[in-house]
């Protein structure tokens, strides 16, 4: 019979994988490799083993995660089962609405596809010419 191991360590960039931080393995290597990613508030490596009860700060696009390690695992799974892997405090969970609150907020620019018209061309010179006025 094969005896089956269970591991108490994991590398935190195949945790992060599994807990669908990151879409990919490399992309939580190279997040951890340049910093955005702290093991109780140490910059660590990729294969810097996780325990759980860790604390981990993760710095995704604009916002701040501030999570905590409930379970291990290497395997990625449905997002339910990643949401049991790990715990955000509410003060980060808050941060992290304020963040996006502000996003929203945030006036949207308008992008024109490709490039202007005769027409857009005109009203854009009579803005610029008669604003100088």
């Amino acid at each position: 019979m094969k005896k089956v191991e269970v591991q108490e360590k994991y590398r935190i960039d195949k945790w992060l994988f599994a807990a669908r931080f990151y879409k990919t393995r490399s992309l939580a290597a190279e997040a951890v490799e340049r910093g955005r990613v702290c093991l109780n508030g140490v910059r660590v490596k990729p294969a810097r083993t996780l325990m759980v009860g860790d604390t981990l700060n993760l710095h995704i696009g604009n916002f701040h995660y501030v999570v905590t390690v409930l379970g291990l695992s290497n395997k990625r799974g449905s997002a339910s089962i990643a949401q049991q892997l790990y715990c955000e405090t509410e003060e980060s969970r808050q941060q992290r609405e304020l963040v996006a609150e502000r996003i929203r907020m945030q006036p949207k620019m308008f992008y024109a596809k490709g490039r202007p018209t005769k027409r857009d061309r005109r009203e854009i010179m009579n803005l610029k010419y008669d604003e100088g006025r």
